[in-house]
């Protein structure tokens, strides 16, 4: 596309940073995965990072990691990837689907996450789209009152505060992706964050088989290993972790990048006739992930095809989970999640779009609505 949805924030930095990995002749899980968990959960406010492959697994060892199996309930959003709602599945427990706020604001709303928990529920994940902080203080209100577990899923959210509040830090867990089009993107790759020292120490050991000791812990003299319980095999390695480490350095100019993206499509599509633009007074500073409008009157799907016709990639974020096949089993009424899946669309959003790009693509959009 002339104008994509997402391209990488990459350049010699990360380069170099390969390199510097391959000659160090140690690929796989070892110093810069821990280099990186460091960092990553300081910047956070957490004691602990938990590097693996991916948010999804991270998401499942969490779960895993906090005792939510078979018998017990998960409330989670339906607007969201569907990672979430199958990570619950994962660790044989039943997702429990709640509505968003509204057409302003697309996070979990407290009142419906009310009605829906049980003598069942055990755990909420909360996700903050698109990087926009779901309302925690409330969430995690209801979670002391009810004895419930909170797991954010933050995929969208590194660095993001709401209310004042660092996002990640709230909850007894926090998940992180840095899949290709992330914030922070290494390709594949998750974090989870976490105070809880010895939930951190069951994290590790389940990321990697149960062992004990890594193997870098064993070449560099720790004793051999014990298998204490039964794990995956959900590590990060340090090539992965090498990039995080140079996305990281390089998210504070991203992030003021993002930040004029958005303010410009804001003042470029607010009060349009047919566009709403949710967010437009959210309290915080989010990571800004996602730039998605509604499209009224049905019109999403042929603006969609208008726009790739001038060679705009747009996108949708995301499908209602609850509406999949895999899922309609779990479902209930979302009217508000319903409204919004059927008319959200993504504009394009990272940090090297130029200004007469936002422009163009705004410009293209309001000719597609007429």
């Amino acid at each position: 596309m002339r104008i994509p949805l997402f391209t990488l924030n990459y350049g010699v930095e990360e380069e170099r940073a390969l390199r510097e990995v391959l000659r160090s002749r140690w690929i796989s899980m070892g110093p810069r995965v821990q280099e990186f968990e460091s960092g990553f959960a300081g910047a956070h406010g957490a004691a602990h990072g938990i590097a693996v492959a991916n948010c999804t697994v991270a998401l499942h060892v969490a779960l895993r990691g906090l005792n939510v199996g078979p018998g017990d309930e998960v409330v989670v959003p339906s607007l969201t990837f569907v990672a979430t709602a199958a990570s619950v599945l994962a660790a044989g427990a039943t997702p429990v689907f709640a509505d968003i706020v509204s057409p302003d604001d697309w996070t979990m709303d407290p009142s419906d996450l009310e009605r829906v928990i049980t003598p069942s529920t055990k755990a909420i994940i909360p996700m903050h789209y698109g990087g926009h902080g779901a309302d925690m203080v409330k969430i995690c209100e209801i979670a002391r009152q009810h004895n419930l577990i909170v797991i954010e899923d933050a995929c969208h959210a590194p660095f993001g505060i709401r209310s004042g509040l660092r996002l990640g830090s709230l909850g007894h867990a926090a998940c992180y992706s840095f899949y290709s089009n992330k914030n922070l993107s290494t390709g594949e790759g998750g974090m989870v964050i976490t105070s809880d020292d010895e939930l951190a120490v069951r994290l590790r050991r389940l990321r990697s088989h149960g062992l004990t000791t890594s193997a870098y812990e064993r070449h560099m003299g720790r004793e051999f290993y014990d298998v204490v319980e039964y794990g995956y095999n959900y590590r990060m390695d340090d090539i992965h972790a090498a990039l995080g480490l140079v996305q990281m350095r390089k998210w504070p100019k991203e992030a003021a990048s993002r930040v004029r993206v958005v303010n410009r499509y804001r003042r470029n599509l607010l009060g349009q006739p047919d566009i709403h633009v949710p967010f437009a007074s959210h309290d915080g500073s989010p990571g800004l992930h996602i730039f998605g409008v509604l499209i009224g009157d049905g019109k999403r799907n042929r603006v969609r095809q208008r726009l790739a016709e001038q060679e705009i990639e747009t996108s949708m974020h995301y499908p209602p989970v609850h509406q999949f096949a895999c899922f309609r089993t779990y479902a209930r009424k979302l009217p508000v999640t319903e409204e919004v899946g059927a008319a959200e669309l993504s504009l394009p959003l990272h940090g090297r779009l130029t200004n007469a790009q936002i422009d163009e693509v705004c410009e293209k959009l309001l000719e597609s609505l007429e």
